[in-house]
């Protein structure tokens, strides 16, 4: 069975086709807000590059989120039109999973961190488990200093990974017990995607392309500003 993935949670945008042998195919770039000027070609060249043709896809997995308003939404209704157009099924991952599913192995709390504009971050904290990583606290949105705090309290080493960790890192840097990943996994990857899907085709964790539902954690800047005007 082969998985289309595409990925779009924050200013990177990718693409990735795999089964049952791995990941065949992957193409990323970081063309902030341009999300959907990229996912076409993208799906053409891995397409391509896999020697695969579209119609021979039978699952279309995408990040469902957090991540930034715009890019979720180009990249969810590009996955639910492919999904649409070719009658197949859809799988929806975190991007905070495939953000911890690129350090699996590491021993320390694995603590995804995403830019989510306007001085704050999408988290979660992870553990590593026989076959990939355990979420074991609900995705959120605080301020840097917020999970600087927590981080300090926690008092354990931690593995902190993301473009947000990133931007802020002098918030985290003095905390003798926290690790940066580095740039290398600053973003979700398409890649991850295939191969978290992977699994969860195998037990037919399907959902119905219309029953997609992103993970927005936060009202879109849109809405918010509509809000405190009429509050005000």
């Amino acid at each position: 069975m082969l998985i289309l993935g595409i990925e779009s949670a924050t200013s990177q945008v990718g693409v990735a086709i795999g089964g049952h042998e791995g990941v065949l195919a992957s193409a990323h770039s970081a063309r902030d807000r341009r999300h959907a000027e990229s996912i076409a070609p993208q799906i053409k060249f891995v397409c391509e590059q896999a020697r695969v043709e579209l119609k021979e896809i039978g699952v279309v997995a995408v990040d469902i989120g957090p991540g930034l308003f715009t890019g979720l939404r180009v990249g969810i209704a590009s996955a639910m039109a492919v999904a649409h157009g070719l009658g197949v099924p859809m799988i929806g991952v975190s991007s905070l999973d495939l953000g911890a599913f690129a350090v699996e192995h590491s021993r320390r709390l694995i603590v995804p961190c995403y830019d989510a504009r306007r001085g704050e971050v999408f988290t979660a904290n992870y553990r590593s488990v026989p076959g990939g990583v355990q979420r074991i606290t609900e995705p959120t949105v605080s301020t840097p200093d917020e999970l600087a705090a927590e981080l300090m309290a926690a008092g354990e080493d931690v593995l902190l990974l993301g473009d947000g960790s990133e931007r802020y890192r002098e918030q985290f840097e003095s905390i003798s017990h926290v690790e940066f990943a580095g740039t290398s996994v600053q973003f979700p990857s398409a890649r991850s995607l295939v191969e978290l899907a992977h699994p969860k085709a195998m037990r037919e964790e399907f959902v119905a392309p219309n029953e997609i539902e992103p993970l927005y954690i936060r009202l879109p800047d849109a809405e918010i500003n509509w809000k405190t005007r009429d509050s005000g």
